[in-house]
């Protein structure tokens, strides 16, 4: 068993609404990832502007998967435009 974390900072910009369509989105691209929490941590400022944004929202998801997360993962969301970052590290 493979346990990850994804760390998301999404643009401060979308409603609630949008925040979830974004996130159900990656969750999607996560095909045989098992999603077992998920944790808002709200609207933080960034140490620095990033796409001419000076906070973002936090989101932190753990994963959970027999095998790896799929290898296009992280480069689709680099492509999203509504994340300004993400960290994904396997936990164990």
């Amino acid at each position: 068993m493979r346990l990850y974390d994804l760390v998301l900072v999404l643009n401060t910009s979308l409603s609630e609404a949008d925040r979830k369509k974004v996130i159900d989105q990656i969750k999607t691209q996560l095909k045989d990832v098992k999603v077992v929490k998920e944790e808002d941590w709200g609207q933080k400022p960034l140490s620095y502007p990033i796409k001419k944004e000076n906070a973002g929202v936090y989101v932190k998801l753990n994963l959970e998967t027999e095998a790896s997360v799929p290898k296009d993962f992280e480069t689709q969301l680099t492509r999203n435009n509504n994340v300004l970052r993400h960290l994904l590290l396997r936990t164990k």
